[in-house]
């Protein structure tokens, strides 16, 4: 059953509850821009901490991108939780990645969230780990140092191909994939980013193209390119193979 929402708009509502089947990972995009000024609406969504870490930042365009990724977060997995989105609690990996709290644990629900810009990617998935990340692409950096540093040697004989006019497009293609498959594992930075090779081909459907020292590690997840929309790049990766994506953007 598709989603039913209208994340445009600020008076946001769940028409019907949402369902995921364990086969399927459901992916939504969107538009923060487009939905930055319902921050009153928002606001109402969040938990007393969260409207805390709101209140630090120092500019209002980064404070309404951030109250209305998480608020969103809460009421779409309230939708698949058939909970009050105000009322879901979470908890922490040690490496600081959010899971819900232990009272939802038979529902084995499992989500990730990234922001850049204006563009938020929410991933969720039933009984499998997922990651995603999306980056607006940038041209203000020296990305051959920054690879140097984190890259793998096959990622940098990889970056060393492209023209000059294609390379930062590479860097970011390559940077989502790496961070989606960390955020997926859930090990964070304690997990070398050059400890796997991911793969720089535009579009690619299994980037992952090896871990060490465990060789067979990558076999055990999926990793992709997802669409983000012009100027940005994004991955996903999911535990398992034979699942199935379904997307819907905020303006579904």
């Amino acid at each position: 059953m598709a989603p039913v929402m209208n994340i445009t708009s600020p008076r946001f509502s769940l028409a019907a509850p949402l369902a995921i089947a364990e086969s399927d990972v459901h992916l939504w995009r969107v538009d923060l821009a487009a939905v930055a000024d319902g921050e009153p609406a928002w606001l109402q969504v969040l938990s007393d901490d969260e409207r805390v870490r709101a209140a630090r930042f120092h500019f209002s365009r980064d404070r309404q991108r951030y109250v209305a990724a998480r608020a969103l977060l809460r009421t779409i997995l309230g939708g698949y939780l058939a909970s009050n989105p105000k009322h879901l609690t979470f908890r922490y990996s040690e490496k600081e990645k959010p899971t819900l709290s232990h009272t939802y644990a038979d529902q084995e629900l499992e989500f990730n969230v990234s922001h850049s810009g204006s563009v938020a990617l929410l991933a969720f998935a039933r009984g499998r780990q997922v990651g995603v990340d999306v980056e607006r692409v940038r041209q203000d950096f020296d990305v051959e140092a920054i690879a140097g540093r984190f890259f793998s040697l096959l990622e940098r004989e990889q970056l060393s191909d492209f023209s000059p006019a294609e390379i930062h497009e590479a860097f970011f293609r390559c940077w989502t994939r790496k961070e989606a498959y960390i955020k997926a594992t859930g090990a964070g930075l304690s997990l070398p980013l050059s400890q796997f090779d991911v793969s720089l081909s535009a579009g690619c459907l299994n980037a992952l193209l090896a871990t060490r020292p465990d060789p067979l590690e990558a076999a055990r997840w999926s990793l992709r390119e997802v669409a983000a929309g012009a100027g940005y790049l994004a991955a996903l990766c999911v535990h398992g193979q034979g699942w199935r994506l379904r997307e819907w953007s905020g303006r579904d």
